[in-house]
């Protein structure tokens, strides 16, 4: 049996992709969910071979969620619209149903889904390119979502300080604390707002509002010093787009 998990907030939506499933024998719906935290609790605990993930939720999306996760099952996405998404989605094989949508394109879904279950190969680099054909959008970031343990944090981008590379990972230094999430420098450099976050170093993303002054360290060489009393040094790049955003 396909174990399968439902994750929208809309309980018509989930109504409806039960009945479309009836059909299908092997298909076994273990839980529904209606929001994100719900969903990634869910997947963690059950591990399912497939899930239905609506994008736009409360809460936390449903990219947000996916970005929580390090195995992922085999997804299919809904979205009433979503112009990002969809771009997105016709760029890469991932599959994606567009609200109202009919029995037939359903089923499509589901046959083109059971061909990939096992693939878990496969769906994480589908999933990788999504999520980096997103990033190269012109839809920027206004929070980012970390994830401790099972507990969930939303930040605000005003609440970090700095962004600092970690091998495949970033490390956010923010008010709440310090996270790591699995993400690109570059891809995160792109989505954040222009003029408020400037990237000073290949390892580092600083916010404008949290700097106290540059440091002349060494010939052509800087400090950074942050509020927060951290330190980061300066590449040659570094201090010319500093001295873009900042106009001295």
């Amino acid at each position: 049996m396909i174990r399968t998990i439902i994750i929208d907030d809309e309980s018509l939506a989930r109504d409806l992709i039960r009945a479309y499933l009836k059909k299908f024998e092997d298909i076994e719906v273990i839980q529904e969910c209606g929001d994100g935290f719900q969903g990634l609790k869910a997947i963690q605990e059950h591990k399912p071979d497939l899930i239905f993930l609506d994008i736009q939720m409360p809460k936390i999306t449903g990219f947000e969620m996916l970005e929580l996760l390090e195995e992922p099952p085999v997804i299919i996405f809904s979205t009433a619209f979503d112009q990002y998404a969809i771009k997105a989605f016709e760029l890469n094989a991932t599959d994606y149903l567009l609200k109202p949508y009919a029995e037939q394109r359903f089923t499509e879904a589901v046959e083109k889904a059971k061909q990939k279950i096992g693939t878990k190969k496969v769906v994480k680099e589908e999933l990788e390119s999504l999520q980096e054909t997103r990033a190269e959008s012109d839809e920027s970031l206004d929070r980012i979502v970390v994830k401790t343990g099972n507990k969930i944090q939303i930040l605000s981008l005003e609440s970090i300080s700095h962004f600092e590379a970690q091998d495949d990972y970033v490390a956010i230094h923010s008010e709440q604390g310090k996270f790591l999430k699995l993400m690109r420098m570059k891809h995160l450099e792109n989505k954040l707002p222009t003029g408020e976050f400037v990237r000073i170093h290949r390892s580092h993303i600083v916010n404008v509002k949290q700097i106290e002054k540059l440091e002349l360290y060494e010939k052509d060489s800087y400090l950074l010093h942050l509020k927060t009393g951290n330190r980061l040094p300066v590449s040659r790049s570094g201090h010319g787009r500093l001295k873009e955003v900042l106009k001295y």
